[in-house]
């Protein structure tokens, strides 16, 4: 939602999942049938903990795995496995291509600062913190709750409103008085189901009905869209962003 990193996790799920299906697939004489970018992405991966978008994936192709540990080296047949496999290559992608912000977005979040908005960050991943400084961002956010902290605090992932309660307790507000801006259709329920005061759907891979229908108030392409001309007030009220 803050960086073009979605192509970069969907590349690296891509890889990761089809090396797999296409093993498995070969080994058991069955007919190989890859990871869709679109589809699967969408409904199983985008904004979840990336174990769960592993559990989350398998499970939609009838697939049983072991849990396994979190230490588990990429190579191992386990759900930890296959998942360390995939932050291995988004690793080695950011470390090749590096990290672009959204304009729109960073446009929001300055506004949302210049008018004395509080301001956190919620993210399932666990690169969230190297990711935001490769960007330049960092240092827009009062806090940040992201995969490695929901580990620490054994906090449910998205869609659960787990990590966005966080957030808006990092940040001393009630959610009541905070709006979550997400681009996964998981993200958007769990604003939801957090009972915040609005729920913000950022539609980038065309899937407005979608984030409409899981929970968001409202649909933009980009978040430049709810910037206001400050002859007509400036920035968005609320408490928080």
């Amino acid at each position: 939602m803050l960086t073009k990193t979605a192509a970069v996790h969907d590349k690296a799920w891509k890889q990761m999942f089809d090396a797999f299906l296409e093993q498995r697939a070969e080994a058991a004489g069955e007919e190989f049938k890859p990871f869709d970018s679109g589809a699967d992405y969408n409904e199983y991966v985008d904004g979840k903990p990336r174990y769960d978008g592993v559990r989350s994936f398998l499970e939609s192709r009838g697939i049983e795995l072991p849990a396994g540990d979190h230490d588990d080296p990429p190579s191992a047949e386990t759900i930890c496995g296959l998942g360390n496999r995939k932050n291995e290559l988004v690793l080695e992608l950011i470390a090749k291509d590096g990290v672009e912000p959204y304009e729109g977005s960073v446009a929001f979040v300055k506004a949302a600062r210049a008018a004395g908005l509080r301001r956190a960050v919620v993210s399932a991943s666990a690169n969230c913190k190297d990711v935001l400084e490769a960007a330049g961002i960092a240092d827009l956010f009062e806090a940040r709750i992201d995969g490695i902290v929901t580990d620490e605090r054994g906090l449910k992932g998205k869609p659960a409103p787990d990590t966005y309660l966080a957030g808006a307790e990092a940040l001393g507000v009630e959610p009541v008085a905070a709006c979550v801006f997400e681009d996964a259709v998981s993200g958007v329920e769990a604003g939801h189901a957090g009972h915040f005061g609005h729920v913000v759907g950022v539609d980038r891979v065309d899937h407005a009905a979608a984030l409409r229908e899981h929970g968001a108030d409202v649909v933009v392409k980009d978040l430049a869209e709810l910037i206001l001309d400050p002859a007509q007030g400036g920035a968005p009220d609320g408490g928080a962003a």
